[in-house]
């Protein structure tokens, strides 16, 4: 099937914040990460998955949140580009194409009839089509994005941020994390999904982007809707976003630890 024609993205701009923090601490602590992440996917997988090691790799997981939020500040922002800096094309990984019956119908109609459901512990459960995000505020912002696979891209990504889409369905106090349930079934398996906790879903850079470098989010990169969490690894950055659900805990979602590949052995914290 073919990708959506790209139209020119109908944006209220938001000019993008300068970045207040020390870029050299996020290049060392963006380089260790990224090793410690191409360990993983040239062998350690295995190790990371073993039961015995589960409670040391989550020591070290709480460990290394900790640390990291003693460096960086509730609201330190992740560094922004300039439009010269910007990739001709955003590398597409993962799923490019989902294969769902009703995702391939929601596509085939420029997803005029695709809904974000959002419930779970909130006080009005509601449901947004793609128009009642796009007359929402909108922030535009250049960043980079780093994979755990060792590359590296910056994009322009125009969306609504998270948290003033969290405002309007009333938070309640027992939530502790937003899931991001997808339309994708990675590889064929299960359906993808990740999380955040509140802390990180309320920063000012976290967004549900629809828009990709000055147009229309494309199918290989998300569409409609993806999550940009750009004080996160890539793989914390969901597409094809259907449902967000706010929860107490991750007990009753795949393996319980939060994410796609957090449950098969990926850390649930992946902060840069």
């Amino acid at each position: 099937m073919p990708c959506l024609r790209t139209m020119p993205c109908r944006r209220k701009r938001r000019r993008a914040m300068t970045h207040p923090t020390d870029p050299g601490r996020r290049r060392f602590l963006t380089r260790g990460l990224l090793a410690g992440g191409t360990l993983m996917l040239t062998g350690c997988d295995r190790l990371s998955r073993s039961d015995a090691m589960q409670p040391l790799f989550a020591a070290s997981e709480g460990l290394t949140q900790r640390a990291h939020r003693l460096l960086a500040s509730r609201e330190a922002l992740a560094r922004e580009y300039g439009p010269e800096d910007i990739a001709p094309t955003f590398r597409a990984n993962g799923t490019t194409m989902p294969r769902e019956v009703d995702y391939l119908r929601l596509a085939a109609g420029d997803f005029r009839d695709w809904r974000l459901e959002v419930d779970g512990l909130v006080e009005q459960p509601q449901a947004f089509s793609l128009a009642d995000l796009r007359a929402m505020p909108a922030r535009t912002q250049i960043t980079r994005h780093d994979c755990v696979e060792g590359w590296s891209c910056i994009g322009e990504w125009t969306g609504v941020v998270l948290g003033e889409l969290l405002a309007r369905v009333g938070v309640r106090d027992e939530a502790h994390f937003v899931v991001f349930h997808c339309a994708d079934r990675y590889g064929g398996g299960e359906r993808y999904y990740e999380s955040l906790d509140l802390r990180e879903a309320l920063h000012p850079q976290t967004l549900l982007a629809y828009g990709l470098n000055g147009g229309d989010l494309p199918i290989a990169n998300g569409a409609p809707l993806r999550l940009r969490a750009e004080r996160q690894l890539g793989y914390k950055m969901a597409k094809y976003v259907m449902r967000l659900e706010l929860v107490a805990s991750f007990a009753h979602l795949g393996r319980g630890r939060g994410g796609y590949w957090e449950d098969r052995g990926y850390r649930w914290w992946a902060g840069i």
